[in-house]
């Protein structure tokens, strides 16, 4: 693991190393996480669900030769279970055996001191980017969190450095790359937006899409590719409870090729709809609409 930043010379440059791990960027992408890594700042991805948001920082992780830290957000999370924790059972078995060692003759700022170490430490995934930078910090789906946690959040990001009242304070010596995805369930608060660089991601467009599905599923054909991406594309313009994204795209594929199809027919689509499309209230209105037409791009 390099002991520095990731270094790259060009959007350009970023890209190619980007479509080595398999992940097709478009120039916006590109120039945002080149600017991103350039001056040290987070990158805000914001979109639909499905536009490689994720994917984002899993490829920058793999191109660089980083680790990647993922944080889960979701309603309620806090700062503890996103920093630090302390391990109660060992410290509890800690104490036990020193009480058992020492007749008696414990003294209570010594045993204090030898349960709150680096041994009971816990370090959940901000902790564990502070001190194993340099690393990809994916802080996926923000917006799932709450306006206390958004906060706590931010200071964390301005300092690269966080206290811990039993140690003291712990500070990245290499800042990591940090990755912020957002579905934009809720608006996210502008002074985090205002610490990061922004992007907005969209659906590829279908020549892009064709290309990952070549790209990422070996044997497929242009002919199915193709046929695949213009559904995909017609079905993200009905008015669905979930349009598809790349990963149903991709995921609709390889069932097809585990079929040993090389096309798309309506029979065949009606039979594998469900690797595309996720709610039966989808799976009907596109049943209404007729798959020939959905077929027929």
């Amino acid at each position: 693991m390099s002991d520095s930043t990731p270094t790259v010379g060009s959007p350009a440059e970023l890209a190619r190393a980007l479509d080595a791990t398999g992940y097709l960027a478009d120039d916006g992408v590109a120039m945002a996480a080149f600017l991103a890594i350039r001056m040290g700042r987070p990158l805000f991805c914001e979109g639909e669900p499905g536009t490689g948001k994720t994917s984002l920082a899993a490829a920058l992780s793999e191109a660089f030769g980083l680790p990647l830290i993922r944080l889960q957000c979701h309603e309620g999370i806090d700062a503890a279970q996103a920093l630090y924790d302390w391990d109660f059972p060992r410290q509890l078995l800690h104490l036990r055996t020193l009480e058992a060692a020492s007749d008696g003759t414990l003294e209570a700022d010594t045993v204090e001191r030898s349960l709150y170490t680096e041994r009971f430490l816990l370090a959940r995934p901000l902790l564990r980017a502070l001190t194993e930078a340099p690393c990809v910090l994916l802080v996926d789906e923000i917006d799932r969190a709450d306006d206390e946690f958004e906060a706590f959040l931010l200071q964390v990001l301005d300092e690269n450095a966080v206290t811990i009242p039993e140690l003291g304070e712990v500070r990245a010596a290499t800042p990591p790359l940090v990755v912020l995805t957002s579905n934009r369930t809720r608006e996210v608060h502008d002074a985090l937006k205002r610490r990061c660089l922004y992007h907005w991601l969209e659906h590829p467009d279908l020549a892009r899409e064709v290309a990952i599905l070549r790209r990422r599923i070996p044997g497929i054909g242009a002919e199915l590719a193709g046929q695949v991406a213009r559904a995909v594309h017609s079905l993200r313009e009905m008015e669905l409870l979930k349009p598809p994204g790349v990963a149903e795209s991709l995921d609709w594929a390889r069932a097809l090729r585990e079929l040993d199809r090389d096309v798309l027919d309506a029979e065949t689509a009606a039979a594998t709809l469900g690797a595309v499309l996720k709610y039966r209230e989808d799976l009907e209105r596109v049943a209404r609409a007729g798959l020939d037409r959905l077929l027929a791009g």
